[in-house]
């Protein structure tokens, strides 16, 4: 097993190495930076001054030395300043991430408690009238636009109860921020316990023809053992999958929910310093984006193991 800690490790860095020169380059081949935005809005260029401003940032040196000088501060902890602010990019990063963490696992949870308890039952009563509403449900779930969902909720809570679910300020109490997220995330969740519970059911429907839940149900033994223990912990391995890959989506794609629900998290912030060449803020959240999906997935491979003993990671 410590073999294949070393060799997952190793990957994972090699992949952030990958990743890391792909962002830097993709950036800088996107037409203008940030000087060239700042002159265009202004309505004027100076190009002496111009050149001043792309010398302070560092903008004037040859991209690798560029690319080795924010590796070299990334691998001291030093994020370098951010272009439009000009404030450490940590202090700029730092306080958007409980934001979207407590955002991402609220839906996350949203969508396991619903998700797989619906796609059992789905299973359990395959071809019933239950079944067929919950199919629907589903469907509708993948088909609605999570942006268009979040719409319709903001309209009927200011048609209903005059207020607008929306961040104006970071709530003072911690359940109140809670009982604010929870209405994007049940917007952004309802797709995703929609996926899982389509997996959930047809990964059952599987597992409930083998040969071993024939023989449980021949030895006795009741439904709820037969379904949950039997059946749910074998049909678990492909929800576990697509959970993994939810949960490392909701970190960096909740881009138009933020938007709608004027939350202040790091999508939206990505987005915003995608739109002004803000280099050192792009090049950490995506590299803070990837470690997390690299976790995730690493978590997940983990997973396997200990809802299935036939899977070894052999040294």
């Amino acid at each position: 097993m410590g073999a294949y800690f070393v060799r997952r490790s190793l990957l994972m860095l090699l992949t952030l190495f990958g990743i890391s020169v792909l962002i830097f380059v993709m950036l800088r081949l996107v037409p203008g930076n940030v000087t060239d935005i700042i002159f265009d809005s202004a309505g004027f260029v100076n190009e002496k001054q111009k050149k001043n401003i792309e010398r302070e940032l560092g903008l004037d040196k040859p991209i690798v030395t560029q690319y080795v000088n924010w590796i070299g501060g990334l691998a001291k902890g030093d994020l370098g300043y951010a272009y439009v602010s000009e404030k450490p990019a940590i202090d700029e990063i730092l306080p958007r991430i409980p934001v979207t963490l407590k955002l991402a696992t609220l839906t996350l949870i949203f969508s396991v408690l619903f998700g797989v308890p619906l796609g059992v039952i789905s299973a359990v009563r395959q071809n019933t009238t239950l079944d067929y509403v919950l199919r629907v449900v589903s469907l509708s779930g993948l088909s609605l636009p999570s942006f268009w969902l979040g719409l319709l909720i903001l309209m009927a809570f200011v048609h209903w109860t005059g207020w607008i679910p929306i961040y104006k300020s970071t709530p003072d109490a911690f359940w109140k921020e809670i009982g604010l997220l929870s209405i994007p995330a049940a917007a952004v969740g309802f797709r995703s316990s929609a996926l899982i519970m389509r997996l959930t059911r047809s990964s059952m429907l599987e597992v409930l023809r083998q040969d071993y839940i024939r023989t449980a149900r021949a030895k006795g033994a009741s439904d709820t053992v037969v379904n949950y223990e039997h059946g749910l912990r074998n049909a678990m391995l492909p929800v576990v999958t697509i959970v993994g890959v939810e949960a490392a989506f909701l970190i960096g794609g909740l881009i138009v929910t933020e938007t709608v629900f004027n939350i202040p998290g790091v999508a939206r912030f990505l987005v915003e310093a995608i739109r002004w060449r803000d280099y050192p803020i792009v090049q950490n959240l995506v590299m803070l984006i990837a470690v997390v999906v690299l976790i995730v997935n690493f978590v997940v491979d983990l997973t396997y193991v200990a809802l299935d003993p036939r899977i070894k990671y052999e040294s």
